[in-house]
């Protein structure tokens, strides 16, 4: 057996990111950077007003109150895209709305809350009063007050977000190198098996690890392949593969990668070329392949629907996450508390127990699931995190052990109050 971290180094070997290319910010969403991007310009580009309001000169309203107000001449108004053609003066003011340019002289904004008419109708644009002072930048967003020119707005490996997407156009930037999105085939294989509409026939059973693991491709950041099921027949196989290689950049099959099993795809990629039959150091999950097709990777998981999940996170997912570029391949980690002992026997193997994560008194705590099973599906479901329970005689309750969080959001969601 070989420990789960050697293989897992394998199967990254094997999965290098491809070359960048340019894409608009808007159509990269998701996407992962492969070079830095700087600012060509300060942002914004001019000092603009965070309210409406009257630009001021803070030193003339300063004694201003509710009782004695400031009275200050109204020089122009100026709306949100218009550049002021007027400078405000000795007690002169100018009506300002919220994102547009501050004029010259002005250097504070008052809030059209704190002033009233002096003299005439709210729409007298003559003279203003100004009930409160205002300090010096008071409400005005200077220039350069996001980013200044040169400044680096992501770094190579950062994921185009959406609150990122918007910091690019708004600094005029139209194409950035990303890593594309990896197209990740899923083929099932063996007579055996059925889909929908069909009914499994006596010895038959439903495929559910080719859907399982186009949600779970997709849900790792690809563009999910579904290259359907093949009979088991060694031609039929081996031109559904090289189909897959030729759609996709990573290929994942499920079943006949048991050591001595005679399965048509290990009898394929036998004559393909350089295929590693693997029995990795975990369970579930121990049987697993590397392969190529015409020169495009190929992991092989378990076939048990467990297993394959499990391999799937382990193995296939830092896979995709390479592939896509990303820089973290795995799943955060905590340290947990087990709420019962995790009981085991001492196999060679560290075992990935299948667990609910939980909290008590501030502290993260794991509960297995009801079926431990590589068959048991419909318990797997439930599970937010896998355990690491490493080779021994387990962990007896109360202590601590090491958990990969499956579902950050749900475990959230769980835990709000």
């Amino acid at each position: 057996m070989r420990p789960l971290s050697e293989v897992r180094a394998l199967v990254l070997d094997r999965c290098p990111p491809p070359d960048p290319v340019d894409r608009a910010p808007s159509a990269a969403l998701g996407l992962v950077l492969a070079e830095g991007v700087t600012a060509p310009a300060d942002l914004p580009g001019f000092a603009s007003s965070a309210m409406d309001g009257f630009a001021v000169r803070a030193s003339d309203v300063a004694p201003a109150t509710s009782d004695l107000p400031v009275v200050l001449e109204v020089v122009e108004t100026v709306m949100a895209g218009r550049v002021p053609e007027r400078s405000v003066g000795a007690r002169q003011a100018v009506r300002i709305m919220t994102g547009a340019a501050v004029p010259e002289g002005a250097d504070a904004i008052v809030p059209v809350e704190v002033t009233r008419p002096s003299g005439g109708t709210r729409g007298d644009d003559e003279t203003v009063a100004v009930l409160e002072p205002v300090a010096p930048g008071q409400h005005v967003r200077g220039a350069a007050d996001d980013v200044t020119a040169g400044t680096a707005l992501a770094a190579e490996g950062a994921v185009l977000t959406p609150a990122l997407v918007g910091v690019l156009a708004s600094s005029g930037i139209e194409a950035v190198e990303v890593v594309p999105r990896p197209r990740v085939g899923v083929i099932s294989t063996g007579d055996e098996l059925v889909a929908p509409p069909r009914d499994p026939a006596p010895g038959q059973v439903r495929d559910s690890n080719r859907p399982m693991l186009l949600a779970a491709a997709a849900a790792a950041g690809a563009e999910p392949v579904d290259l359907g099921w093949v009979r088991d027949d060694v031609d039929a196989v081996a031109a559904a593969l090289r189909s897959a290689a030729f759609q996709c950049d990573l290929i994942l099959t499920s079943g006949g990668v048991s050591m001595g099993e005679a399965d048509v795809v290990k009898l394929v990629l036998d004559r393909m070329g350089d295929p590693e039959w693997i029995q990795v150091a975990i369970r579930p999950a121990k049987p697993f392949a590397v392969a190529s097709v015409d020169g495009v990777p190929l992991l092989g998981l378990p076939g048990n629907p467990v297993s394959a999940l499990v391999s799937f996170e382990v193995l296939a997912r830092p896979a995709i996450r390479r592939l896509a570029g990303h820089h973290d391949l795995d799943r955060p980690r905590v340290v947990a508390r087990a709420a019962v002992a995790l009981d085991r026997q001492p196999d060679g193997k560290d075992h990935l127990v299948r667990v609910e994560i939980g909290r008590d008194a501030g502290a993260w705590t794991v509960t297995p699931v009801a079926a431990q099973g590589s068959h048991q599906l419909t318990a797997t479901s439930t599970a937010t995190g896998l355990a690491v329970v490493p080779d021994g005689t387990g962990l007896a309750a109360g202590a601590e052990v090491e958990v990969m969080v499956l579902d950050v959001d749900g475990l959230v969601a769980r835990l709000a109050p």
